[in-house]
């Protein structure tokens, strides 16, 4: 299965991404054996450095580095995939600047929703910033199931037990862009999270 041939944005109706930068995964994944799934950000603005990227994309780069500092040698995109995790992003097109606007959010949480539906599987939920946070708060919303991550800073709330349709929901720091490997506190916290939500599949 590939998700890019199952989740299409036919309008592109927001106004503070760049949609030329429009990226769905697509790579063939076993839907029934994922069992993690890691969302980041936004998608990155040169397509040559998104997870599944061919080369050494600079999403692979520092995930794969981030895995290695939880304790799971891993060496490839390829190697996490066959240990049942999945990488994508909340929104799926490019930033134009720092921030992304809260309709965006919203709005492309819509396509994250039918994304993640398309894994049966799941036992954990890493959400790697603020904007997967809130992308996976608006699905739950929707859903009826209220916020699945409080409010608040994320060295706050990290380390508590949340839950996202049924399923532990683990708020961390984005793993990926030049911010990452500069704030080592921050690095640490990755890899202590990603630690946690592989305990979780044990």
């Amino acid at each position: 299965m590939r998700p890019d041939e199952c989740i299409h944005c036919k309008e592109f109706p927001c106004q503070d991404v760049k949609h030329d930068r429009y990226q769905v995964p697509g790579v063939d994944v076993d839907a029934q054996r994922v069992r993690l799934i890691l969302i980041s950000e936004a998608a990155p603005d040169c397509p040559a450095d998104y997870y599944y990227a061919a080369g050494t994309p600079s999403f692979a780069l520092t995930t794969l580095q981030a895995f290695n500092e939880a304790g799971i040698n891993t060496r490839s995109i390829q190697d996490l995939l066959d240990r049942g995790v999945y990488l994508t992003t909340a929104v799926k097109c490019g930033k134009t600047g720092y921030s992304i606007e809260t309709t965006t959010m919203q709005e492309c949480s819509h396509l994250l929703e039918g994304e993640l539906a398309l894994f049966p599987n799941v036992q954990a939920y890493l959400l790697m910033g603020d904007v997967a946070i809130k992308a996976v708060n608006f699905i739950a919303k929707r859903s009826g199931e209220g916020r699945a991550i409080p409010a608040g800073s994320t060295y706050k709330i990290r380390g508590g037990d949340f839950r996202f349709h049924g399923k532990p929901a683990l708020p961390s720091y984005v793993q990926v862009g030049p911010s990452f490997g500069i704030e080592k506190s921050k690095q640490k916290m990755i890899a202590e999270d990603i630690a946690a939500a592989f305990r979780l599949l044990a």
